[in-house]
């Protein structure tokens, strides 16, 4: 019985009991249809001005570059405010943006430059939401149903790509693109009701807001200082970059080497989001017989297999089937990386982590989408794809030697330092600081101890140290001294009180059976040079 149980808690349904996750999930797939109804009305809407075929492009592009010059600031936005505040803002701003979108079409307003303008400020607010709906998945799921989070998150994304389109398309033959217009800001209200019943716990700790670019460069440094991170990061763009041919080639392989029509060309796409659908509903279980690392080769191989098919062969059925395949690889591929960067991030840090995350995967989709557009103009449309996964071949073979790793990192929060024990209070701002901490180290054990202060130093670096170094004291052979450098008394503050985890504490943990006697800390806060009148100035 507690192995069905057990079961029930993991498969690929499982968040969907959370009534919370359930509830945005079921809004959020009305949102992308709605999302993608827009753009299909927005394209209906300009075919029939002058240079049609170039403003119906930057549709494409009004709606996407904000995500390119908006993930970064998004991320760090959304760790620094309250996240649910920062949904309901932006949701309620879109929807308002895409209700004045319906009443300018209907009222016959609406001109090229006003539809495309309307268009990217609505992209802006999702590169702004972005980041947030992605962290706040750990706060409506436990850790084990991530994974399956993010696959539902990234099938509902699928279905509103696959159905969207049709839905629109029937609708703007029956009565324009007003109606799709204004579906789409009605789209909007079933988000808005579920955040503001949401009631999400408030943590306060009494500590000053970061700066906006501190707080970026925080979140670049844990990244730096995280291996496994960077990994993910790169795993995405060794798949993402040479997966995207498909994705800008298939237009051309549905017109030319297979002779369809618009329609021909939707039932392709079609074919990737029921592969998609599948793969959500299998992932979950997929993960109880395969670590993540063996699941990307998986996705890197099924992608590359549609690849191939849409490369070399001119049966549309077989074509289809493959495209199935790839449906179920990307799905897999982009739901194990997402879940694996939600679980190797903190809460602190983990927007942030997330957009560097997102501007990796739509900058190496933008930049291979035209590479391989250019390449497919030189040397062919096949060739081109057959280049493409020979290319996805060699990612999935990368992962012999270029694992992802998950299940070592813990990231619950552990405030385990001490308070320092102060006889004057510093300013917030006052800084750099400068921290020391002296152990003792038998000879017989001091590379052991090294070794294990590697560690220790990356794991400074995660919680805010802009520098960190190990030295050996001349006048005693056991003494060894480590110094840290963080920005300001309230950065340090914060990496007491809210950045330490669990990792953290093991690394320290590690560093102790190599130690004999107690520790001992300094914390030093510099001085501010002299002021010109004789007082002391303030950084």
């Amino acid at each position: 019985m507690s192995a069905v149980r057990s079961e029930a808690r993991d498969s690929a349904w499982a968040p969907l009991a959370a009534p919370v996750f359930r509830a945005l999930w079921i809004a959020q797939l009305v949102s992308n249809l709605g999302t993608w109804m827009q753009t299909v009305g927005a394209q209906w809407t300009l075919v029939g001005e002058p240079n049609a075929a170039t403003l119906v492009s930057l549709v494409q592009t009004a709606t996407t570059l904000p995500v390119m010059l908006l993930a970064i600031p998004s991320g760090v936005l959304a760790d620094l405010v309250d996240r649910r505040r920062l949904l309901i803002t932006a949701q309620s701003v879109m929807a308002a943006l895409a209700a004045a979108l319906a009443v300018l079409t209907a009222t016959g307003h609406t001109t090229p430059l006003l539809l495309l303008t309307l268009l990217f400020l609505l992209g802006c607010g999702q590169a702004l939401t972005g980041p947030a709906w992605q962290a706040i998945q750990p706060d409506l799921v436990p850790r084990n149903q991530i994974p399956a989070a993010a696959a539902l998150g990234s099938m509902g994304m699928n279905v509103g790509r696959a159905v969207g389109p049709a839905l629109a398309g029937m609708l703007v033959a029956l009565s324009g693109p007003t109606l799709v217009f204004a579906l789409n800001a009605v789209s909007f209200a079933g988000i808005l009701v579920v955040l503001v019943r949401w009631r999400r716990p408030e943590s306060d700790r009494g500590l000053p807001t970061e700066r906006p670019i501190a707080a970026l460069q925080a979140g670049l440094r844990f990244i730096s200082a995280s291996p496994a991170v960077r990994r993910v990061l790169l795993r995405c763009l060794l798949f993402v970059a040479p997966g995207s041919a498909l994705w800008a080639l298939l237009p051309v392989v549905a017109h030319d080497r297979l002779g369809l029509s618009s329609s021909g060309y939707g039932l392709l796409l079609g074919a990737l989001g029921l592969g998609a659908v599948i793969g959500a509903t299998q992932v979950a279980r997929l993960r109880h017989t395969l670590r993540p690392t063996r699941l990307l080769a998986v996705a890197a191989v099924a992608f590359g297999i549609a690849t191939v098919g849409a490369g070399a062969i001119h049966n549309e059925v077989v074509v289809l089937l493959l495209l199935v395949v790839g449906g179920f690889g990307w799905i897999t591929g982009m739901s194990t990386m997402n879940s694996t960067m939600q679980l190797l991030l903190p809460g602190w840090v983990r927007a942030r982590g997330l957009s560097v995350y997102q501007l990796v995967f739509m900058g190496g989709q933008a930049l291979g989408s035209l590479l391989w557009g250019l390449a497919a103009g030189w040397v062919g449309s096949e060739t081109a794809l057959l280049a493409a996964a020979a290319l996805l071949g060699l990612c999935a073979v990368s992962t012999l030697w270029l694992p992802v790793k998950v299940s070592s990192v813990d990231t619950t929060p552990s405030a385990h330092w001490p308070e320092p024990v102060l006889v004057f209070e510093p300013a917030p701002t006052d800084g750099p600081v400068l921290v020391l901490e002296t152990y003792r180290v038998p000879d017989e054990m001091a590379a052991d101890f090294v070794h294990a202060m590697a560690r220790v130093g990356r794991s400074r670096q995660r919680t805010g140290a802009m520098e960190w170094r190990l030295f050996r004291d001349v006048g005693a052979a056991d003494r060894y001294v480590e110094a840290f450098v963080v920005r300001s008394w309230a950065e340090h503050m914060i990496q007491h009180q809210v950045r330490l985890t669990a990792q953290d504490q093991a690394a320290e943990a590690r560093v102790a059976q190599y130690t004999v006697g107690e520790t001992h800390t300094l914390h030093l806060v510099a001085v501010p040079p002299p002021h010109p009148s004789g007082g002391l100035m303030r950084p």
